[in-house]
């Protein structure tokens, strides 16, 4: 099976096969650097530009991926296998956070 070198703009790499997203390869390898969250489509957290190479997509939310963005080459990390070494740019961030700090009113009293 075909495997390809993805370029983070961050100057990260990894080896992607081109049957997995984008996505799923990087965490197959237990990488980062394309934020992760829904891993299907739906969020929109996981958008990055692709700057060099082709691709494969699959059918991506027009909520979060325009026809525009699509012909320009942003859309989801979670949607799209490698068809060629890729450079990548991301532009996906996570939207709230997942933990919120606990603040000491927040915190029931203790009986003993």
């Amino acid at each position: 099976m075909p495997s390809h070198t993805i370029t983070l703009s961050d100057g990260q790499s990894y080896r992607c096969p081109d049957s997995e997203s984008l996505l799923r390869g990087m965490e197959t390898l237990g990488k980062k650097g394309i934020p992760v969250g829904c891993r299907n489509g739906g969020c929109g957290v996981c958008m990055v530009h692709v700057l060099e190479g082709t691709y494969v997509a699959r059918a991506m939310s027009r909520e979060h991926v325009s026809e525009q963005d699509e012909a320009a080459g942003r859309v989801l990390a979670c949607r799209v296998r490698p068809g060629s070494d890729m450079q990548l740019c991301v532009i996906g961030k996570m939207k709230k956070s997942v933990c919120r700090a606990v603040e000491p009113s927040d915190v029931p009293p203790h009986s003993t």
